[in-house]
């Protein structure tokens, strides 16, 4: 996932120059301190935070056990298996949540199925009043919901209450009007004087949307806005790590008049995944994940014929050119390392940098990055969180070891250990912001896709060295390009095996870009008009009108 958008409305420039961007969310108002240059304002809240009010944490929001939504309420699930879901800042347990059995995701499935007829054939119009309900809820209740995902996921609440509910909240409205405005009408194309062909879109079914734990309630809406505005049914499962937004979102919608059984929620690891993605009534499934689980779901689908949308890894190359600005440059870099502790599929970890820049690239470098501010997730200063899991903070400790003892990378930020954090928070998945520099293309921490804050700095020679570089990897998701060349900067891109591209830019990702992979990064593509595709099928009707049926079997 990338970043989304918030509601930023028009920025006041003082007399020093300095700009103040004013977020007006329901009842909190953020106010952040910005540069008039890179990064734009709604990625400002990694490093110019002044003040925020922040309001309190009401354990009702979390403490809550979840259970299998479907036929439009919770139910009971019938596994007797429960897993807990933890706070990744202290490890301290949030909430209970029952895990789906075979018989749960049936009866999960059995509802969408019942609901689709209905839901399908219902106008494109009503539906989309529906969703525009649901995306004022969402807006409404931004707050409440940015808390719960702060403590779910570990990001700090700076960015889940700019970023993470109002991105996915837009990319429901962006749908909603979609469908409204006549999207899916279909076409007509006259053949000749007395024959014409019309065709029809038309929603594929029951659809599985299996969530990832980096952007919960982003992603649960880029999969389930689509697939709904579509008239498809969906059984969505959170990731376990992550599972506290599934049943506001389900709520939220059956509070805006979706019908009962059109979106539903089932809880569970790989297992229920598993079971959910291959039973024979799912028509669809689309899947964000580490790209080894996205080849076996996408293998299983093909082999029962099933529509897949993949989003998957990446290891994009962040392209800075000799003409570049330096302060643009080196914001870009760490805006596409550590927003979100570096745990967005599409950063760009590779930093490939003139070697005539080294020493002015490197020092700008370093006095960013005392910045980055790691502490309590809702501290109005905090700009960086925990990372999701144990087991997460278990990998990216050992890359950063790898880095340090076998790749023999030269460390010059972070390293091992965890970065100052108040005592409270010291059981945490924390790991320190790290950059390794003299990084060579055959090192294990720049060919592997890390999910951490761990930049790998590469130097180049020649901007056609670099470009050649920059593709030599089986994944393609991001790239971008930072120069004031503008005609340069649209060759490179052209150039650039990868699905989505910036240039001057990183990260941002609005509900009108469509976006996917390149190569094992994924297949298909969430958002903007061609998102929508991928969650129907095409009718084609010939008409002929010349009232005679011409026939090659007449008699001689």
């Amino acid at each position: 996932m990338a970043y989304g958008r918030c509601g930023i409305l028009p920025t006041q420039v003082c007399s020093c120059q300095a700009k103040f961007v004013k977020l007006q969310l329901s009842k909190d108002t953020i106010i952040i301190y910005t540069t008039p240059s890179f990064p734009p304002p709604h990625f400002q809240s990694l490093l110019y935070i002044t003040t925020a009010t922040i309001p309190p944490i009401m354990s009702s929001d979390v403490q809550s056990p979840r259970q299998p939504f479907y036929d439009g309420e919770i139910k009971s699930a019938t596994s007797g298996k429960t897993f807990q879901t933890l706070d990744p800042s202290n490890a301290n347990t949030l909430a209970d949540i029952h895990v789906a059995s075979n018989a749960d995701v049936d009866a999960a499935i059995a509802s969408a199925d019942r609901a689709f007829p209905s839901w399908s054939q219902t106008p494109p119009a009503a539906r989309a009043r529906i969703l525009q309900k649901a995306v004022a809820l969402l807006r409404e209740r931004n707050d409440e919901i940015a808390r719960v995902e702060s403590l779910d996921s570990g990001k700090a609440y700076t960015e889940t209450s700019t970023v993470d509910v109002l991105s996915g909240a837009d990319v429901l409205e962006y749908y909603a009007n979609f469908i409204g405005g006549g999207g899916l009408n279909g076409e007509t194309t006259q053949l000749r004087e007395d024959a014409w062909v019309y065709s029809n879109k038309a929603p594929l079914g029951v659809c599985a949307g299996i969530g990832a734990w980096n952007y919960p309630i982003q992603i649960a809406l880029w999969k389930s806005a689509p697939c709904l505005a579509a008239g498809n049914t969906m059984i969505y499962k959170p990731s376990e790590y992550t599972p506290l937004h599934a049943q506001t979102l389900a709520e939220i919608y059956r509070e805006a008049g979706l019908p009962a059984g059109v979106f539903n929620v089932v809880y569970g690891a790989g297992d229920v995944g598993s079971y959910l993605t291959s039973h024979p009534t799912i028509a669809k499934v689309s899947f964000t994940g580490q790209v080894s689980t996205g080849m076996k779901v996408a293998g299983s689908a093909a082999g029962k014929m099933k529509y897949v949308t993949m989003e998957l890894g990446g290891k994009s190359p962040l392209l800075i050119l000799p003409d570049a600005e330096l302060d643009n440059a080196v914001n870009g870099a760490m805006m596409a390392n550590f927003y979100s502790t570096g745990q967005v599929c599409t950063n760009g970890t590779r930093v490939f940098v003139p070697r005539s820049w080294k020493e002015a690239f490197e020092k700008r470098l370093l006095e960013q990055m005392q910045h980055v501010r790691p502490g309590p997730l809702f501290d109005e200063a905090t700009n960086f969180g925990p990372l999701s899991s144990a087991i997460h903070q278990e990998k990216v400790t050992e890359y950063i070891r790898q880095g340090i003892e076998t790749d023999k990378a030269k460390l010059i930020y972070g390293g091992l250990g965890k970065p100052s954090v108040p005592k409270d928070l010291e059981n945490g998945y924390w790991v320190r912001p790290t950059v390794f520099t003299d990084c060579t293309d055959n090192m294990k921490i720049v060919k592997d896709e890390i999910f951490g804050p761990v930049m790998s700095i590469l130097y180049y020679d020649t901007v056609e060295e670099a470009v050649r570089r920059a593709n030599d990897t089986e994944l393609g998701l991001a790239a971008g390009v930072f120069t004031k060349d503008i005609n340069q900067a649209h060759r490179i891109i052209g150039q650039l095996q990868a699905g989505i591209t910036w240039i001057n830019t990183w990260g941002e990702s609005p509900a009108e870009m469509a976006v996917g992979g390149w190569k094992k990064s994924g297949l298909g593509v969430e958002n903007g008009r061609k998102g929508i595709e991928a969650w129907l099928q095409n009718k084609s009707t010939l008409v002929d009108m010349s009232g005679t049926v011409p026939t090659v079997f007449a008699k001689l």
